[in-house]
């Protein structure tokens, strides 16, 4: 498939052509669930998709195929017009690809026995769980668990706010978080649970050996928290300590503190015996 992925002579497309108009139904989750497939918008999530084999098809501007030669071969050339209209940012950067769903079960996540785990449980706001699921990524974490009515990990927005992460640990779908919860003790993994109101300080816990295993940490929406079953089925609730005199970290903050808590543990040196 050549960078002209028309027939020779043909227009780009436009936002009136059928694939591009097919293209941008999976703005919608019903779509995206029937399809297996999303949008990734921009180089970044264009860059990774790539690499990582997820793309069915890509679509390019001219202006995108001169500015990135490297991620355009086998793109095919649209007009501002069909990128504007594929595209849900305000300004777009020229490249959307349409990208198979890479999600896993949770059973495959885990028969690769990760030592970090991150559950997004009930997280609606997809901007939050973006940005956690980033978060996770670059703290090594295995896999993260999109749980119970939690966002669509596809949704446009989490997927740009995810920087390309969405291609890397495996994203898992569940509906059940408390079966969640004991899938991940049957795999090992000690389950703590991250809430402002926590009995176990995350300082103390890291101390004391606490972060030194697999681990699985568990989130809840900025609004609610974590429901009051997979609070009492956490074998710890943890609170980060705050310091100054800030009422409470919002949650991507939070979760970012846990999950390197977790990554500096897991990846210190076992002591030398005298």
């Amino acid at each position: 498939m050549s960078q002209q992925h028309q027939r020779p002579g043909v227009a780009p497309f436009t936002e009136r052509t059928p694939r591009v108009i097919a293209a941008r139904r999976l703005q919608r989750r019903r779509e995206r669930d029937e399809s297996g497939l999303f949008l990734a918008e921009g180089p970044q999530a264009v860059r990774e998709a790539l690499a990582a084999g997820a793309v069915k098809e890509l679509f390019a501007t001219e202006e995108a195929t001169g500015r990135h030669p490297e991620l355009t071969e086998d793109a095919t050339l649209v007009t501002d017009g069909a990128i504007a209209a594929l595209a849900e940012t305000v300004a777009p950067q020229g490249l959307v690809a349409v990208c198979h769903q890479p999600g896993v079960s949770l059973a495959d996540a885990l028969a690769k026995r990760p030592r970090l785990v991150a559950v997004l449980a009930e997280i609606r706001d997809p901007g939050n769980a973006g940005t956690i699921l980033r978060t996770a990524d670059a703290a090594g974490a295995g896999a993260v668990v999109f749980a119970g009515d939690a966002v669509d990990p596809y949704n446009g927005k989490c997927v740009r706010a995810s920087a390309g992460s969405v291609f890397h640990p495996d994203v898992v779908r569940d509906g059940d978080p408390e079966a969640v919860v004991a899938s991940l003790k049957r795999g090992g993994l000690t389950v703590l649970a991250a809430t402002g109101y926590g009995d176990t300080d995350l300082d103390d816990l890291a101390d004391t050996g606490g972060l030194a295993g697999p681990t699985a940490w568990l989130f809840g929406s900025e609004a609610h928290g974590l429901p009051e079953p997979l609070l009492a089925a956490a074998d710890h609730r943890v609170r980060v300590p705050l310091h100054g005199r800030a009422e409470s970290l919002n949650l991507a903050a939070a979760a970012a503190v846990c999950l390197y808590a977790s990554a500096r543990a897991l990846r210190r040196p076992a002591p030398t015996r005298p």
